[in-house]
C-alpha cells in the first residue's frame, strides 16, 4: 500500500543554470534509478510570490522541463507532471486548511525569511501564508515517504509530518476501529502477531521510536494482507487510527558546490549565472570577463588562487594536475589570468555537450514535451485520486 516513493518539485523560473544542475538535477538523475520518482512543476507555488505577474509561467514551465530532460531525467524512469494539472493537490490543501492551526503556519522559518527577502512585494496574502500547507499537500497526496531537501527545507518536512499525524489522529477513527485492528492482528500468524503486539506496546506505552520502525518494517514484509487491514495495522501500531496520510521522511541533498561568476552562490538574483544550454560563445565571454585576484594588476604580478572566483570553478571542473598547474602558475606569475580561465571554459562546454544534444529533439518537436507531461499528469492523478478517496471517506465527504 505504501511503497517507497520520492517526490520533488521546482518552481518554474525559466531556463535553469548550472547551480540547479549541480544542486538538484544530478541528484534526481541518480534517484530515478533507485526509487519510483515523481518530479513536478510547482506552478501554483510560483503564484504565491508572483500572483501579480503570472504571464510567463507557462513558457517558463516548458523551458524548465526541457532542462530536466537535458540533464538526463528520463520520462521512462520518472513521472514528470505539472501541479495545476492535478487538481487533487488543491482539494487536499483546502481540506487540510480546515484543521491546520494558524500558529503552525506562522512558525515556519521560511515565512519570515521570505517576507524580509522580498520586502518590495506585498506578501500579506492568504496564499503566501498557506504555501507550506500547499507544499505538504503536494507530498501527502502521493503518500511519498522520501523528499529530497536541502538543510534549510527540513522544517517543511517536519511540518508535513506533524500535519499527517494530526490528520490521522482526528479522522483515522473508523467505527469499531480497535476491534477491526485486533482481527487484523490475528491474520499475521501467532509468532508475528506476538512480535507486533510487543513492538506496539513499546511505542504506544514507552515512546520507543525504534520499536515503531521495527513494527513498520514487519508490516512491510507481510504480503498477504488486504490494503484496508494494512492501513489499520499501521494506524493501530501508532496508537492512532487508520493511517490515511503517510508521514514523509527526507533525503538530505548536499548543497550545490557550483559558485557563480562573481564567487557568490550561483543565483539569478545575483546575475552571476551560466544557463545549462547557454551558447559556447556566451560561456567563453562570461568566464573570460570574470574578476580575478585584485593583486594581479599586471601580467607579471603573482597572485593567490584562493582569493580568485575562477579558482572556485576549477574546484568543480579541473582535475588534480590542472589545479596544481593553476596554483603554481598563479603564485609565480608563470601563467596569465586568461590562460588560467581556459580549462574552466573547456570543462563547462564539455559538461554541456550531452545537455544540448538531449534538448535538441524536444526543441525540434515541442509536442514530445507536451506528451511526456500529459502522460505524467495522468499517472500522478491516478495516485492522487486514490488518496483523496480515502481522505474524503475519513472526513465524511464520500456521499454514497
Amino acid at each position: 500500500m505504501y511503497a517507497e516513493r520520492v517526490l520533488s518539485g521546482m518552481r518554474p523560473t525559466g531556463a535553469l543554470h548550472l547551480g540547479h544542475y549541480h544542486g538538484v538535477l544530478k541528484n534526481w538523475v541518480k534517484l530515478q534509478h533507485e526509487y519510483p520518482c515523481l518530479f513536478f512543476v510547482a506552478d501554483w507555488h510560483a503564484l504565491t510570490t508572483q500572483y501579480d505577474n503570472p504571464q510567463g509561467i507557462e513558457r517558463s514551465s516548458m523551458d524548465m522541463v526541457i532542462d530536466w530532460l537535458a540533464a538526463g531525467v528520463d520520462p521512462n524512469q520518472a513521472t514528470l507532471f505539472i501541479q495545476s494539472k492535478v487538481p487533487e493537490h488543491a482539494e487536499l490543501h483546502l481540506l487540510m486548511s480546515m484543521m491546520t492551526p494558524l500558529g503552525w503556519l506562522e512558525r515556519v522559518p521560511t515565512y519570515k525569511d521570505q517576507q524580509e527577502k522580498l520586502a518590495g512585494k506585498d506578501l500579506t496574502t492568504y496564499g503566501f501564508l498557506g504555501y507550506p500547507l500547499l507544499m505538504s499537500a503536494d507530498i501527502l497526496i502521493y503518500r511519498a515517504d522520501k523528499v529530497p531537501v536541502g538543510e534549510d527545507q527540513i522544517p517543511h518536512v517536519e511540518f508535513t509530518r506533524e500535519l499527517a499525524r494530526r490528520f490521522n489522529h482526528m479522522y483515522g477513527r473508523e467505527p469499531g476501529f480497535e476491534d477491526k485492528a485486533r482481527e487484523a492482528v490475528k491474520k499475521l500468524g501467532s509468532k508475528k502477531a506476538r512480535l507486533y503486539e510487543e513492538l506496539r506496546t513499546g511505542f504506544v506505552q514507552n515512546g520507543d521510536k525504534e520499536a515503531l520502525e521495527q513494527g513498520k518494517a514487519l508490516l512491510n514484509e507481510i504480503q498477504h494482507l488486504s490494503a484496508l487491514d494494512r492501513e489499520r495495522l499501521f494506524g493501530y501500531l501508532e496508537g492512532s487510527g487508520k493511517m490515511i496520510l503517510v508521514e514523509p521522511g527526507y533525503l538530505l541533498t548536499e548543497e550545490s558546490k557550483m559558485p557563480g561568476l562573481d564567487g557568490q552562490k550561483m543565483s539569478k538574483s545575483y546575475h552571476n549565472t551560466i544557463t545549462m544550454r547557454e551558447s559556447e560563445e556566451s560561456v567563453a565571454k562570461k568566464v573570460k570577463s570574470m574578476p580575478t585576484d585584485p593583486a594581479r594588476v599586471r601580467r607579471h604580478d603573482p597572485g593567490e588562487p584562493t582569493k580568485c572566483p575562477v579558482w572556485q570553478l576549477h574546484q568543480v571542473y579541473s582535475n588534480e594536475a590542472c589545479k596544481e598547474w593553476v596554483q603554481q602558475g598563479c603564485r609565480t606569475a608563470g601563467i596569465g589570468c586568461i590562460e588560467c580561465k581556459q580549462p574552466v571554459i573547456d570543462g563547462i562546454l564539455k559538461e554541456q555537450v550531452p545537455m544540448r544534444e538531449r534538448a535538441q529533439m524536444y526543441l525540434d518537436d515541442p509536442t514530445l514535451v507536451k506528451n511526456i507531461i500529459a502522460d505524467g499528469c495522468e499517472k500522478a492523478r491516478e495516485l492522487a485520486r486514490e488518496t483523496m478517496r480515502d481522505v474524503r471517506e475519513a472526513m465524511g465527504l464520500e456521499y454514497h
